[in-house]
Order: C-alpha cells, then sequence, then structure tokens
C-alpha cells in the first residue's frame, strides 16, 4: 500500500433489474463506467445484485401442486438468470472495469462451473483493473434459510488479491461475524475491505431501542451490521467498503408470485464506509441508489496499528495461533501425494557407490520412512 496516495473507494448501492442478469449486467457496467469518471479506484456491489437475492426465501412448500409449480418455475428462473464464470456476462464486466480502469468487486449468483453440478453460489467476484479475472470468493456459510438456494463453498476461495492500491479481500453478509474468517483475512495481509450484503434490518422495536449519544433512535444503529462493519474495520486495522442492496417493491413485477409476501423491506440500503479506527468515512446511506465514494487515506491504517495491530505488536500467536487450509474440496477431494517406488537395481546401485551392502540401504531407507511418519503423527 502505499502511503502517499490517496485511494479513492466506493460502495454501489444500485438496485438491480429484478431476475434479468443481462440488463442487471448492463446497468452495473454503466456503474463501474461512472465510477471511473469519478477516479474511484475501487468500486464494491451489494450481495447477489446480480439478478437479485432470493428475498422470497421463507416462501416455499409443495403442499399444492400449484404451489409446487410456482416453486418450481421460480426456482428454475433463478437458475437462468444467475451468472457463470466465465462468460459473456463476466466478459462485460470486465471490460467494464478495464475501461474505466477500476477494480470491482461484483456481487453475483453463480452457477458451478463443475461438470454435473447445477448448484449455485453465492459469490464475489474480483476484477481487476486491466479487466482480469483476479479470483472469486465463494460464501462458506448460508445463512438459514439461504441453504436451500446455495451450497457452500471451500477453502480455496478465502482469498486476498494484489492491486495497485493494496490487499483486497471480501467476505458476505454474516461472514463479517465469523471471528476466525475474519483472522484469517488478517493473517493473509487484507489492507482493504469488500463486504456485501442483501440491505439492512433493524433488531430494535418498542422494548429494544437503540439510541446513539443524542439520545434519538436511529436506523443505523438498529442492526448488526453497523457493529458488523465498524469492528471489522478497528479489529483488523484495514479500510472496509460495504455495499448493501437497495431494491424498491415497486421494481419486482406484479407477475412475480411471491411479491406479496417476500422481504422486501430488508431491501433499503445501508451502504458505508469505515477507516481503520473502526469510524465512518461515510455513514450507511438508505432508500435510494447511490454510488458511496470516500478518499481513503492509507496514513490511517498505520496509525491503527501503532495503537492496536493485530498482526504485530498487540498478536500472541505463542498462546493462539490459526490454521488455514488452501484445498479445493470438489468431488475428487485435495490431490493427493502419489508413494514413490524404489526399484531393487537403484538400491543396489546406490549401496555399490558407496560399498555397503544392499541390506544395510534397504534397512536406512525404511527406518528414515518410520521417522518421517512418526514427525507427521
Amino acid at each position: 500500500m502505499n502511503l502517499n496516495k490517496p485511494i479513492v473507494a466506493a460502495a454501489a448501492q444500485i438496485a438491480p433489474v429484478f431476475m434479468n442478469k443481462k440488463a442487471s449486467v448492463e446497468k452495473y457496467a454503466e456503474c463501474i463506467h461512472d465510477a471511473g469518471r469519478q477516479g474511484v479506484d475501487l468500486v464494491v456491489t451489494p450481495e447477489t445484485g446480480i439478478p437479485t437475492y432470493p428475498y422470497w426465501r421463507n416462501n416455499f412448500g409443495y403442499t399444492t401442486p400449484e404451489s409446487a409449480a410456482l416453486w418450481k418455475d421460480t426456482v428454475v428462473s433463478f437458475y437462468d438468470q444467475s451468472v457463470r464464470i466465465p462468460s459473456p456476462e463476466t466478459d462485460l464486466l470486465a471490460s467494464a472495469c478495464k475501461s474505466a480502469g477500476v477494480v470491482a468487486v461484483i456481487g453475483i449468483n453463480e452457477q458451478d462451473d463443475r461438470d454435473g453440478s447445477a448448484t449455485l453460489y453465492n459469490t464475489m467476484l474480483f476484477i481487476d483493473r486491466d479487466g482480469t479475472i483476479l479470483g472469486r470468493h465463494r460464501k462458506l456459510m448460508p445463512t438459514h434459510q439461504e441453504r436451500f438456494f446455495w451450497g457452500r463453498g471451500d477453502a480455496s476461495d478465502l482469498r486476498v488479491f494484489d492491486t495497485h492500491f493494496g490487499k483486497l479481500g471480501g467476505l458476505i453478509c454474516f461472514e463479517n461475524h465469523m471471528t476466525l474468517m475474519k483472522a484469517a483475512m488478517a493473517v493473509k495481509g487484507e489492507e482493504i475491505h469488500a463486504a456485501s450484503w442483501p440491505g439492512w434490518w433493524s433488531y430494535g422495536g418498542k422494548d429494544n431501542a437503540l439510541k446513539d449519544m443524542t439520545g434519538d433512535v436511529r436506523p443505523l444503529f438498529l442492526s448488526d451490521q453497523d457493529s458488523a462493519v465498524r469492528e471489522y474495520a478497528f479489529e483488523t486495522q484495514s479500510f472496509v467498503v460495504s455495499s448493501s442492496l437497495y431494491l424498491p417493491e415497486d421494481a419486482v413485477p406484479d407477475d412475480f408470485p411471491y411479491k406479496k409476501t417476500a422481504a422486501w423491506k430488508w431491501a433499503m440500503g445501508g451502504s458505508s464506509i469505515a477507516n481503520p479506527f473502526g469510524a465512518y468515512v461515510k455513514e450507511p446511506i438508505f432508500h435510494r441508489e447511490e454510488l458511496v465514494v470516500a478518499e481513503l487515506d492509507p496514513k490511517d491504517r498505520i496509525v491503527a496499528k501503532n495503537v492496536f495491530d493485530c498482526m504485530g505488536h498487540y498478536s500472541r500467536w505463542d498462546v493462539v495461533s490459526l490454521e488455514i487450509r488452501d484445498e479445493d474440496f470438489g468431488p475428487q477431494g485435495p490431490p493427493k501425494e502419489r508413494p514413490r517406488r524404489i526399484k531393487l537395481e537403484d538400491v543396489e546401485k546406490v549401496a555399490a557407490r558407496h560399498n555397503l551392502p544392499a541390506e544395510k540401504v534397504e534397512t536406512i531407507l525404511r527406518e528414515l520412512d518410520e521417522l518421517s511418519v512418526a514427525v507427521e503423527e
């Protein structure tokens, strides 16, 4: 990270074109172009904005032939309008990044690229400013009814990417609460963090109203996102660019079967940007589309780490340590190392070269092998 060059970051609070990946991708591409015109280095978009988040996740069942038919049609449409990596849709997004000179983190519903699979994943797609696809992060633990829609990512997708402004990583929704995931991102050297959400929700109420220091109750303080974004920033001394989905109910077609029963109220936005002190550079924005832009000072990270450095003087790896796995656990599992076989004639050649009995060389090899197994155990 260049300490003398500010980073211009943006959380793109833009509504998708509901269940239409082509139109949604085109809208996202135009947003990237707009960000480029504003001198933005990084754009982060909401969780599964393409083609939308499944706000109807509490609407399912097969109690009647009619309800089963509606569910079937929605499942097929949702899959069909999801994105594969790579594809013409990702090509268009990559082209926009290259043209605008912008790094983008795009929230998509992703079709699995494994042969034989038709599973969807809740995915963050990372694209560099030259249009190169850096990689992806699949949500590791879908929440509650989300498990009806998405599979679980694996360890190979927990990554941090080198960009022109620093090391960039990202987590999705409640992953930003997962203590060991945050620790893993810090261990990997993350400096700027992308957080994606499906909107904003409230845990407040008549007898549970959270107030700020002025005594006022505001939406800002009624959701776990407020604490999650700011604590992630402070805990890891990173900048957090948090993008939340905005989708007004009137943007959903009337013929969508679950329009009257889905949780559209969550889709109120809430995008924000926080600095490494855990303070908002941009407070959450609600109920409108907006490219939430802020200039970040890399020196803030050094000052924050002077006080609390989770990877330096404030760490105690001698007391608590972390094991991170990187293998892709696909259908065939991680690659297995093949056992080496030593031919008898090779043993005899080595024995003759060192003027030793072949039996002696075989004994040495066997004992070394036993010792290597003992060390592994």
